[in-house]
């Protein structure tokens, strides 16, 4: 019988190879190969595929050879000077401070200027002629605001000891929110300055929660491909990286199975919007919740759009997917009430299912020789006057008010989805649930429709992947005839454009869908931030 032997041929081998190696290069083959395995384990084991980011480094390279970056750069200066001269025209008639006034300007003198500045651009906003943008505007409102705003206007509940009734406004903010979307007595939360804070909140707290909970240093959520961009922005702040999922090209609502199929151990968050920003459809919460309880995973619905009236359109009357605290495993929402609140612009509020949650939303600084310093939100000052017009608008429209104009606006909505169907060569997104009609073409570039609308004084959102434009309705469209004379442009427009539908569009609208067919994505990045700065344009001294 042959005698025991340990091994085989690769023990075998590995001893032959290592065989006439001193220690110390034994233990460097050794510490390299580990070293080298676990970086090359590392590399492949991205969130990002291998192709992704070898398709970001191929365009990092071409962009660096100069002719590339000659034409690039030449395109990016071009459209600088375009968004420039695009904001000097809309000034035309206004003078340029480039310093402070030698001596103060009288207070008529300041409203004149205010006035002048409000009164320039293309779109009338108070006549409905815009999609979204300004949610609801009424004079007694307005009047009612600007006197809560006065008195309130230099508090800040960064001091709750001097302040204290301005954080009791905000707290029955939350509160009135909380009971408004189900939540029982443990839900919390804050106000926040609109819903990209919200939603800023709600991702740094699940991130610190799970890396307490479970020690998750490599975070990532799962999302929605319709899912608002501030969630994007969110990653990028807060190193959480975005998982996105295909939604169903029918109902543009998301694929629940493949959030199921996306989830792994360093998921923190997964999301759903009622409803998306896109095509104004519901995800189906209940799916998505039952995920989150399953894995333990906590859930976050994002209603900053529909706020309000996405809360109230089952009491008005519609059928509409459940979607907030009434349902087990939803854990945040996120709602605008500078949107279908009607509240001026800068408020919002992020609401928690337990103030377990809500807690890792705060920021605490306990060594600073200023004193210990906690925060509840980004901003340390708060507008005090914001909160209590929020409180002001919520406690004047009272639970009917938001009702009646909850059915006002639905109603809109309908009416005009329902027209839209009708017209031959485009189509509605999906099923709307609440506010916004999305429209899409297969016939001609949808992109012509949206600058005839545009030339006959109305301004829709242009939306992309694919191609489409939407409408948001809001009370300002439930104004006696707006509906209808939207209605009656719409027609005409989609009847002229049909007159010859293969005609390509022309003029600022060719950027949408120029910019689409662009693969490298961070030349639409660099333009756009030409287009942001030139937000900020002010003409060189004389």
């Amino acid at each position: 019988m042959k005698p025991f032997q340990v091994g085989g041929p690769i023990t075998s081998g590995l001893n032959r190879a290592f065989g006439n190696k001193e220690p110390w290069q034994v233990a460097a083959i050794t510490a390299t190969t580990v070293l080298g395995t676990v970086w090359l384990w590392t590399f492949i084991n991205q969130d990002e595929s291998l192709f992704v980011r070898g398709k970001r480094q191929f365009f990092r390279l071409v962009k660096k050879l100069p002719a590339v970056r000659r034409k690039i750069d030449a395109e990016i200066s071009k459209a600088k000077r375009d968004f420039e001269s695009e904001i000097s025209k809309s000034c035309n008639d206004l003078s340029w401070s480039l310093k402070l006034p030698a001596n103060g300007l009288s207070r008529d003198e300041i409203l004149q200027l205010v006035d002048k500045h409000l009164n320039i651009g293309h779109y009338n906003w108070r006549e409905g002629r815009v999609s979204g943008a300004v949610y609801g505007f009424k004079a007694d409102l307005v009047e009612l605001n600007t006197e809560v705003y006065g008195k309130t206007s230099y508090t800040n509940p960064l001091h709750p000891d001097i302040f204290p009734g301005v954080c009791k406004m905000e707290a029955e903010v939350v509160r009135m929110a909380c009971t408004l979307f189900h939540g029982d007595a443990n839900s919390c939360g804050t106000m926040t300055t609109g819903g990209t804070e919200s939603i800023l909140m709600a991702c740094k707290a699940y991130r610190d929660y799970a890396l307490e909970t479970r020690n998750v240093r490599r975070p990532n959520m799962i999302v929605p491909k319709t899912v608002h961009a501030a969630f994007d922005k969110a990653a990028q702040y807060f190193k959480i990286h975005v998982i996105y999922v295909d939604v169903d090209p029918k109902t543009l609502e998301v694929d629940v199975q493949a959030v199921k199929r996306a989830i792994n151990s360093n998921t923190i968050l997964l999301v759903g919007s009622a409803p998306n920003f896109p095509y104004g459809t519901i995800d189906d919460i209940e799916a998505i919740a039952a995920l989150g309880l399953k894995y333990d995973i906590p859930v976050h619905v994002d209603a900053c759009l529909g706020s309000f009236v996405v809360a109230l359109t089952r009491e008005a009357g519609y059928k509409i997917k459940p979607f907030d605290f009434a349902i087990n495993g939803v854990t945040s929402i996120s709602a605008d009430t500078h949107k279908y609140g009607f509240a001026p612009k800068g408020s919002s509020i992020i609401l928690y299912s337990d103030q377990k949650y809500l807690n890792h939303q705060f920021t605490v600084t306990t060594d600073w020789p200023g004193g210990v310093y906690g925060s509840p939100t980004v901003n340390g000052s708060r507008a005090g006057g914001i909160i209590a017009a929020c409180w002001a608008t919520m406690m004047s429209f009272g639970h009917e008010g938001y009702l009646e104009a909850t059915k006002r606006i639905v109603d809109t909505s309908r009416y005009i989805e329902a027209a839209i169907r009708k017209v031959d060569g485009v189509f509605v997104f999906g099923k709307p649930a609440t506010s916004v009609v999305a429209i899409g073409s297969k016939v001609f570039d949808i992109f012509r429709l949206s600058d005839a609308l545009c030339k006959l004084g109305w301004n829709l959102n242009a939306l992309q992947f694919p191609s489409g434009i939407h409408i948001c309705v809001t009370d300002m469209h439930t104004q006696p005839g707006v509906a209808d004379k939207f209605i009656a442009d719409f027609k005409a427009s989609v009847a002229e454009i049909m007159k010859d539908p293969g005609q390509p569009v022309e003029g600022k609208m060719a950027i949408y869908g120029m910019a689409q067919s662009i693969p490298d994505r961070s030349v639409v990045g660099d333009v756009t931030r030409a287009f942001l700065n030139s937000m900020y344009f002010t003409p060189p001294k004389n």
